[in-house]
């Protein structure tokens, strides 16, 4: 019998220490999401000074203005992943990295 006078069993003590696990691990896979990104960007080479030379950015740069016969399309996938590098993301995509960071880190736990 629990203190307050109401019964808990071994069971329901689990449940929640495995529900807070599941909670953390949500947490955490909502904070690496948002938190890679910019690293993610950084290391393919869209950076806050511009597209770095001899990065991968640089060669997609290539390949896009070949294809528009000299330049980047505005709103392209090459534009709008500079656009984030240089600016960082904004707080919808934020808020939309993270959720989608939460249930894969809650999926991963059940698996």
């Amino acid at each position: 019998m629990h203190p307050w006078g109401c019964f808990v069993s071994p069971g329901m003590a689990s449940a929640a220490v495995i529900g807070g696990a599941k909670a953390a691990a949500a947490v955490v896979g909502g904070a690496l999401f948002v938190g890679a990104v910019p690293v993610a960007l950084g290391a393919m080479g869209f950076t806050g000074a511009g597209i770095a030379a001899s990065s991968l950015a640089a060669k997609m740069m290539s390949s896009a203005a070949i294809a528009n016969g000299g330049g980047v399309a505005a709103g392209s996938l090459v534009a709008t992943l500079q656009s984030v590098g240089a600016t960082e993301l904004s707080t919808s995509s934020n808020i939309i990295l993270g959720s989608a960071g939460s249930a894969l880190g809650a999926w991963l736990w059940d698996r």
